[in-house]
């Protein structure tokens, strides 16, 4: 009902349009049902749901000619829905009218060349880019990029005078040595990989790719004997897994550097993450779009339309997307499972998730590290400790001492024994992590609180969230927890200070604004404080212990006040 109200009034404002303030003059001949599908289109792409958005511009085409903004809509649309071929046929058509004259009109004219390697084209309809159009940031460095690689597929070297856009020239760089073999490729993929500005560990596999497309095998091992499954992202435990398995044939059949249409594809990947980072979704599945239409055999990078569409509540969508992953692609397909179980905990409930992700883990035959590691969180976060601590002592005893991984799962297992008031093996597991990583901030935190909840060490618990905070100090669970142990020792001015800013970094956790109220009304603060204790109740992911005490103490305050 609201939708069709709000179409009705930018129908009504239209119609009523003076001319001279329109951009368009046209549409005093546009007819009700054509500005109503037109408008519908609007706002079902508003809402995240481009099929819809999809249909409503295709039944609304006449506008095509009538409206400035109509074709930018529909060639956006379709290639969202995947039609790329399609919208670059819409923009072919319509080149000499002004209405294709937009950004992306640009970018997939050029890459409809590049895909026909007529590279001297390419080059031509970037040059001719209106400077207008890539005063964005994003689209200055999207284009300036894409010249840059056009330069090196035509004249097979590397152009001298690049801009420097940070660490993304050096990816660029590194990719257009992989595309001409270049004697440095493999340094400079250690460079990018080394970094210590961020993560670049994805590009372990194209450097993987790289050295097995040249037959050097026992470097590609050298490099994967290094890594564990734990600690390593999808698309780096996939290619250990070729070659654990000696299957490394499966590197060429998804990309090669040799390929233009690939490097450019892996480009536009990089630039698809970059506006999903700035939680422009439909920015990053149009360039996402468009990077799997040059390479539609690198099936991996579709992980990231599923997880766009999972954050945006586009469950249907998402699940449609992941049915591309299958069991050949083992680690692929786990992550299938695990994001189908997480649509079933968001529409349904968490008992069913881990029902359905529990009886899909029975089925699989290669089980590695990584699935048990996953399974053991899965059972963790469902609230099934026993179950957790099982699988977790699975690869704790077969992980060598001293590794940071042995910490890791030491806190992961203590924290479930603490769930279980196990205090002794709580204590035993999370000391022993402290032991191989004596500067964790999470572990000293979570310790230090379960001590002071016990009223146990306060003094140490102190020290442990003192060194905490130094190391973590914009991390609002350890602000909440050293304002807690305020709190204990009746230091309520400073427990004040410190639990406010925990609030204000957390405002929806039930636990932080619980220990806020309990300050408040030592500071004598209660009507505040009953306001905090209140919207606790509200919260549909409080626990009904915490309810309880809260319920008792909006008569009664905390206890020993």
């Amino acid at each position: 009902m609201l939708n069709k109200k709000i179409i009705l009034i930018l129908i009504l404002i239209l119609s009523y349009q003076s001319p001279l303030l329109s951009k368009s003059n046209s549409f005093e001949k546009f007819n009700s049902k054509n500005l109503s599908n037109y408008f519908s289109g609007i706002v079902a792409h508003k809402n995240k749901d481009n099929t819809k958005a999809l249909n409503f511009f295709n039944s609304s085409k006449i506008l095509t000619n009538q409206h400035d903004p109509y074709l930018e809509k529909l060639v956006m649309s379709l290639v969202l829905e995947g039609k790329v071929s399609q919208a670059i046929n819409i923009i072919k058509i319509n080149s000499k009218k002004k209405n294709t004259d937009f950004f992306e009109a640009h970018v997939l004219l050029a890459l409809d060349n590049l895909k026909k390697n007529k590279l001297d084209k390419v080059l031509k309809i970037l040059n001719e880019v209106p400077e207008n159009l890539f005063k964005d940031r994003f689209n200055y460095i999207t284009l300036k990029s894409l010249k840059q690689y056009a330069y090196v597929f035509k004249n097979k070297k590397i152009l001298k005078k690049n801009e420097d856009f940070g660490n993304l020239s050096l990816i660029s760089e590194t990719f257009q040595r992989c595309y001409l073999n270049d004697v440095d490729t493999n340094s400079f993929f250690s460079k990018l990989i080394n970094n210590n500005q961020g993560d670049y560990s994805r590009y372990i596999f194209f450097n993987q790719a790289h050295l097995i497309e040249n037959n050097q095998l026992e470097k590609a091992r050298f490099i994967t004997d290094k890594l564990d499954y734990i600690n390593s992202t999808l698309l780096i435990s996939q290619g250990k897994s070729w070659i654990d398995n000696n299957e490394v044939e499966k590197f060429s059949e998804v990309f090669s550097c040799k390929n233009q249409n690939d490097i450019i594809g892996e480009f536009l990947f990089l630039i698809s993450n970059l506006y999903s980072s700035q939680n422009k979704f439909d920015k990053s599945n149009f360039y996402l779009s468009l990077s799997t239409h040059l390479n539609p055999k690198f099936v991996f990078n579709l992980s990231l339309v599923a997880e766009n569409l999972f954050l945006n509540k586009n469950y249907e969508k998402s699940k449609n997307i992941l049915k591309k992953f299958d069991k050949e692609q083992n680690f692929y397909y786990w992550y299938k499972l695990k994001k189908e179980a997480q649509i079933i905990a968001k529409t349904r409930n968490q008992k069913e998730a881990l029902k359905y992700i529990t009886t899909e883990f029975a089925k699989i035959e290669k089980i590695n590290n990584k699935i048990i590691f996953d399974i053991a969180n899965f059972y963790k976060n469902s609230k099934e400790f026993e179950e957790a601590i099982k699988y977790y002592s699975l690869i704790i005893n077969s992980l060598s001492e001293g590794t940071k991984t042995k910490s890791d799962l030491l806190y992961r297992r203590g924290g479930s024994y603490e769930r279980l008031k196990d205090y002794s093996n709580a204590d035993k597991d999370l000391l022993n992590s402290l032991k191989i990583n004596p500067d964790d901030a999470y572990v000293l935190n979570y310790l230090a609180y379960s001590w002071l909840e016990r009223d146990y060490k306060i003094d140490e618990a102190m020290k442990m969230l003192e060194k905490a905070y130094a190391k973590k100090n914009d991390d609002p669970y350890i602000i909440d927890s050293i304002g807690w142990a305020y709190y204990l020792i009746n230091d309520f001015v400073k427990a004040e200070k410190f639990l406010k800013r925990a609030v204000e970094l957390m405002p929806e956790d039930p636990i932080v604004n619980d220990h806020y109220a309990d300050i408040l009304w030592k500071l004598n603060r209660k009507i505040q404080a009953r306001y905090f204790w209140n919207t606790v109740l509200n919260m549909d992911d409080a626990e009904l212990d915490l309810k309880n005490k809260i319920q008792s103490k909006l008569i009664q305050g905390p206890k020993h006040s």
